[in-house]
């Protein structure tokens, strides 16, 4: 009897597992050509050439140039300390070594010789971080800009490379050359430029009234985004 009663409740539990895997069967398939189509979306790749793009982009250039000017004016206030304390130096030798006014300069002179290692060490460290700073500003803005390129364009994937020529005179740089990771690609795959000419434009004045539009394609006539 406890058999029977058993294989009745096996069997019934079967029955439900069975409509249950059914049902789960139907709701897959169902979803099925929903994720094959997902999955068998074509990938696009596209390539940059960072180097490129950072030694041609004019607002790159600009604040590297304000930077400079910076560096160049801090480094002639350096000379000016450095001169002065030579002067002092000067001075001081005119003295009479271990008397109260050979003392006294020999106190400024330690003070500020002190004061111009501080000037030039803060100096020096400040400059590296406004500098790392601009390479991480226009890294952002060449990685937006590229965002945008590809979400118009539908790129699945945008990789750096090194879109020159390989340097066969050179041999360090023909083994770095060759050891590249892209070996080769389409001209098409190369959105380098049309990257480019979309950050330039985008920091000219005359565009900078209103918002630029995603970045064109040199190679796409007729399908701009503006």
């Amino acid at each position: 009897m406890k058999r029977t009663i058993f294989g009745a409740f096996a069997l019934a539990l079967l029955a439900g597992v069975l409509t249950l895997s059914g049902n789960a069967w139907s709701q897959n398939k169902e979803a099925a050509p929903a994720a094959a189509a997902s999955n068998n979306a074509p990938h696009k790749v596209g390539l940059i050439d960072m180097a490129h793009v950072f030694k041609n982009y004019k607002k790159f250039e600009s604040l590297r140039e304000e930077l400079k000017e910076e560096i160049s004016a801090s480094e002639e206030k350096a000379k000016l300390m450095q001169a002065e304390l030579g002067e002092m130096q000067k001075t001081m030798k005119g003295l009479a070594e271990g008397g109260p006014e050979f003392t006294k300069a020999e106190q400024v002179i330690v003070k500020k010789a002190a004061e111009f290692e501080t000037f030039r060490r803060s100096a020096s460290r400040d400059f590296l971080k406004k500098e790392s700073q601009i390479y991480l500003q226009v890294y952002n803005e060449t990685s937006d800009a590229v965002k945008r390129y590809a979400d118009f364009y539908k790129y699945t994937l945008v990789i750096r490379f090194n879109r020159e020529e390989l340097d066969t005179e050179n041999p360090q740089n023909l083994l770095q050359g060759m050891n590249r990771q892209v070996v080769y690609h389409k001209p098409e795959d190369d959105i380098t430029v049309s990257v480019l000419d979309y950050l330039n434009r985008k920091y000219t004045p005359a565009a900078s009234a209103a918002p630029a539009a995603a970045p064109k394609t040199t190679k796409k006539p007729g399908t701009s985004p503006n």
